[in-house]
């Protein structure tokens, strides 16, 4: 089981990819190879959030559920609760990732 700071590296790694697929992208649109690795690297980067946001937390809004019950969340302040999931975690100020 990979912990939270493990995880967070593998996210960094696949954006920073994604990151820069989009930006060759922009200039050569039609690069097949690039799109094949582009539609590769921005699946893995959605399931690695997805993993990420039912082990911890959310890390941006598009993972946001309005309807989750945590129960394995250290910061979860409502666990077992149906409840708006952008709470959980630590914010920015009490140590948690931007």
């Amino acid at each position: 089981m990979e912990n939270r700071q493990e995880l967070l590296q593998k996210i960094d790694e696949i954006s920073f990819a994604v990151n820069d697929l989009t930006l060759y992208l922009d200039t050569h649109p039609t690069d097949i190879q690039a799109l094949e690795k582009f539609d590769s690297y921005a699946g893995e980067r959605k399931r690695l959030m997805s993993e990420y946001e039912m082990k911890f937390e959310p890390l941006t809004i598009d993972c946001v559920k309005a309807d989750t019950i945590h129960d394995h969340n250290e910061y979860c302040p409502y666990p077992q609760q149906k409840h708006f999931t952008w709470v959980d975690g630590p914010a920015a100020w009490e140590g948690g990732t931007l």
